[in-house]
């Protein structure tokens, strides 16, 4: 089936080709990194991590999200549902994919990667990560092939696969899991050292996940002769909505007990984020920006008439996957580096290399993306 992604529109083969150069962009920084090291990042000894895993961090969520559209259908025969399956597995697959890139950039010299095979540390969460990604990535390959072979075949999915698709739902919960319980796990840290960690977590991906989902059907929709169906595109942008209000629930939580206690390492972190520590204010616009776009988003989407109208739904759905990508990424990042456990605050700014290796692992889990949904979509169009 491969061979259906070699055949497409001129739009197609620019889009492509666009991605095409950003990735090779970021493989020259890449091998600039490679070379001079990780001192051409913005990370220090006091801000170990940064834009790399911020990003990792992210795209765990926008992978778990893939569970939103199998779960209904697999064990609640939401019929509806059926024909997103593929398109919500292959999601996934590119977003574990654009996870372990980032990981593998994020730790400087690329052989050290095998030191978590060679060196196994069941102590670690980091170890456990590593299986979970992995599983999760090969889960996603055998179940949405298979029920994409079988639907180029006219037949249903194998029974072999069934019991690979019931173990993926709560392996999407526990990659998420894992990796909140990395952030959570660290003393010392007090804006990550919370329960709701994982919660928080979850909630965010299953709104943010499914937002790009949306998107990306709406795009397939508009260039193509699939249509998922009204009944799924409001069912969807439900589950959105819920999922983003106890997002929202869930950080005013944070907030009460942080600044009702008034203990001062709960409450730095928040005041560095959103009004400036110390005349150190690097975030606060945006951190502002993502929940104002997140309020935004939640408000459009409660209300049925603009939830169900596609300019705004769309429209809901760019804000608040923006919103979500700051907050849960730079945000939670830079918010638990700040201030130091010796009080003092180390200013973070990725720099240009940086950016430009991200830029490039997006425009990869991009291209994965894109070809995957060719390949699904000319299937759906011949079955059709």
């Amino acid at each position: 089936m491969f061979e259906k992604a070699l055949k497409g529109s001129r739009k197609y083969w620019l889009w492509l080709g666009f991605l095409g150069t950003l990735i090779l962009i970021g493989f020259l920084a890449f091998l600039a990194q490679l070379q001079y090291g990780l001192g051409i990042t913005g990370m220090s000894r006091d801000v170990s991590w940064g834009f790399y895993v911020a990003q990792f961090t992210f795209l765990v969520g926008v992978a778990a999200s893939g569970v939103m559209v199998v779960l209904p259908y697999y064990l609640h025969n939401h019929k509806v549902f059926g024909p997103l399956t593929i398109f919500g597995e292959f999601l996934a697959i590119a977003a574990v994919i654009m996870c372990l890139l980032f990981i593998i950039v994020d730790i400087g010299q690329t052989p050290r990667l095998f030191n978590v095979l060679l060196h196994p540390t069941p102590n670690s969460m980091l170890f456990y990560d590593m299986i979970v990604l992995n599983g999760y990535l090969a889960l996603n390959v055998i179940c949405g092939w298979a029920a994409l072979h079988g639907e180029y075949k006219g037949t249903k999915y194998p029974n072999w696969v069934k019991p690979f698709i019931y173990l993926s739902i709560p392996w999407a919960f526990s990659i998420h899991t894992v990796t909140a319980f990395l952030y959570a796990g660290l003393p010392g840290r007090h804006f990550w050292l919370t329960a709701v960690m994982a919660p928080r977590f979850l909630a965010s991906a299953f709104c943010s996940g499914p937002a790009l989902l949306l998107l990306a059907l709406l795009i397939v929709k508009k260039v193509s002769k699939f249509d998922p169906g009204q009944k799924a595109i409001d069912t969807l942008s439900k589950i959105i909505t819920y999922a983003l209000l106890a997002n929202i629930f869930l950080f005013a939580c944070e907030l009460f007990t942080a600044f009702y206690s008034n203990i001062p390492g709960h409450m730095y972190p928040i005041i560095y984020l959103f009004k400036g520590l110390h005349g150190h204010n690097e975030w606060v616009i945006f951190m502002w920006t993502a929940w104002l776009f997140m309020l935004i988003a939640a408000i459009l989407l409660v209300i049925p008439h603009t939830r169900k109208n596609i300019n705004t739904l769309a429209f809901a759905c760019v804000i608040l996957f923006i919103g979500a990508w700051i907050d849960k990424g730079i945000g939670l990042l830079t918010g638990g580096f700040t201030p130091t456990p010796f009080e003092t605050i180390t200013p973070y700014r990725p720099t240009i290399p940086e950016l430009l290796i991200s830029i490039g692992i997006w425009a990869t889990g991009f291209l994965i993306m894109t070809v995957l949904f060719k390949i699904a979509i000319t299937v759906k169009e011949a079955r059709a």
